[in-house]
């Protein structure tokens, strides 16, 4: 499905080097950031705890995040939790405070600002289970790599799977390295907003190296920088369509979603926009650069010596 077709191919390639050298100042710096500052994981990973309490009334979320706040804890998230009426908080550990004690404090001060407030339910997370929720997410991560990486193997040339797999990684330490800069809080659901960009950047690599494929079979007078060129412009329209709606979805999230999804709908917004970026620079340029030609996807035919072959006896 197309909305518009360009008709004149776009010389994508011609920028190749240049976008290449920022993607790979933007890499680097994301590596840096993640080695010196690291990840701020959420309670999830450094253990802490659970808190949830219900209300009478719908919560006003803002009141609760201010009590919290009092109390010396920062950027603790806030939710509900199944209905507007219930709150969800997750409170990191404090030196000096068991979890009892940081859980009896912060009912005592939600009680004296609403004293219909219910306790449903306390719960410590404790570092051991924090470290393997940690090694889970990694093995998780890495297995979901090894899966791209032999799918990929699989699928296309060796060329291009290098290719899309460089992209690929590409992606996720951009949006690490983001999250390691500003210290945003790494949680579970950004976990899985990384798991899914994983796919959607895989997803628009292929496309791409298949209309390449493609290309090299119908356009058989054209240079390997010419068919990219072509087969990148090509997808456009569908590029457009498909990343276009997908990101409203998601900056919906972002802008309306409320502290609950906003970190999950930003690791998305950051992958979606390195995930098109990293298809057609990251990935593309490097199949160019690993020389990528007709003959890698079409076997010429062996000359056949028989003078009745209408092809004289030639190589096709």
């Amino acid at each position: 499905m197309e909305f518009f077709r360009i008709r004149r191919d776009i010389p994508f390639m011609k920028h190749a080097l240049l976008l290449n050298a920022i993607s790979s100042i933007t890499f680097i710096l994301a590596v840096f950031f993640l080695v010196t500052r690291g990840l701020h994981l959420s309670v999830e990973f450094t253990g802490g705890t659970v808190m949830e309490v219900a209300y009478e009334q719908p919560a006003d979320l803002e009141s609760v995040r201010k009590v919290v706040e009092s109390l010396g804890y920062a950027e603790v998230p806030v939710q509900n939790f199944g209905s507007s009426r219930d709150v969800l908080l997750r409170l990191p550990a404090q030196a000096g405070k068991s979890s009892g004690q940081q859980s009896e404090e912060l009912f005592a001060a939600l009680k004296a600002q609403n004293p219909a407030l219910e306790l449903k339910r306390t719960e410590f997370v404790g570092p051991q289970v924090g470290q393997e929720l940690v090694n889970n997410g990694l093995l998780a991560l890495g297995l979901v790599i090894v899966g791209i990486m032999i799918y990929l193997a699989i699928r296309f040339e060796w060329k291009y799977a290098v290719s899309a797999i460089i992209a690929n990684l590409h992606d996720v330490v951009i949006i690490l390295g983001f999250f390691a800069f500003f210290q945003w809080e790494f949680s579970l659901a950004v976990l899985a907003a990384v798991l899914a960009v994983l796919g959607y950047s895989v997803n628009e690599s292929v496309v791409i190296f298949d209309r390449i494929r493609e290309s090299f079979r119908k356009h058989r007078k054209m240079t390997p920088v010419q068919v990219i060129d072509h087969a990148i412009t090509s997808t456009i329209s569908r590029t457009i369509i498909t990343h276009g709606s997908t990101q409203i979805m998601v900056l919906s999230m972002l802008l309306f979603g409320g502290p609950t999804l906003y970190y999950f709908a930003l690791a998305l917004t950051i992958g979606i926009c390195f995930g098109i970026y990293s298809s057609v620079f990251v990935a593309a340029a490097i199949a160019m650069w690993l020389g990528i030609r007709r003959e890698d996807l079409i076997k010429p035919a062996k000359a056949s010596g028989d003078p009745d072959d209408p092809n004289g006896g030639a190589v096709v």
